[in-house]
């Protein structure tokens, strides 16, 4: 874990409302996840920077026991172009706490990771905190996933 400052960014994507309660996080983010691949959603993203991919959890209703938005899309240089069934939304700087998920992406890595930061008592702000799947995180079976979680 590492502290780091980011910069504003943008993105496109699709997006869920969900909570983490009674398992209906895992159906909902699976399911956005599987309309994402399906759909091949990264290809119809306009004006990228980047083709990674970026899970954000954002719009906390209060904190990660309440209701929020799940948008998966890439980093983009404009909103201007939101294609039909698509959202956008901007992010501010902000300070972010760095951790990364190593291994088998199946055998549930990233949620362990989220299972650590949620049983830590770290000063988040519950503003917007995102995974990242990059080249590294090509290989499904021993990934290299990046997530950074929004703190004062």
């Amino acid at each position: 874990m590492e502290k780091r400052k980011q910069e504003g960014f943008s993105v496109i994507g699709i997006k869920v409302r969900t909570i983490n309660e009674n398992g209906q996080a895992a159906k909902d983010i699976g399911k956005l996840w599987h309309r994402f691949v399906s759909e091949n959603i990264v290809a119809k993203i306009p004006n990228k920077i980047s083709t990674s991919v970026l899970s954000i959890y954002t719009n906390y209703e209060k904190d990660h026991t309440a209701p929020y938005d799940t948008i998966l899309g890439c980093m983009v240089d404009s909103l201007k172009d939101i294609p039909e069934g698509m959202v956008g939304q901007r992010f501010n700087d902000s300070n972010y706490l760095r951790f990364l998920a190593n291994g088998d992406l199946s055998k549930g890595v990233v949620y362990h990771v989220w299972k650590e930061i949620w049983d830590n008592d770290f000063d988040r702000l519950y503003t917007a905190d995102f995974e990242v799947y990059g080249e590294k995180a090509q290989d499904p079976t021993n990934a290299e996933v990046e997530i950074f979680v929004a703190v004062r």
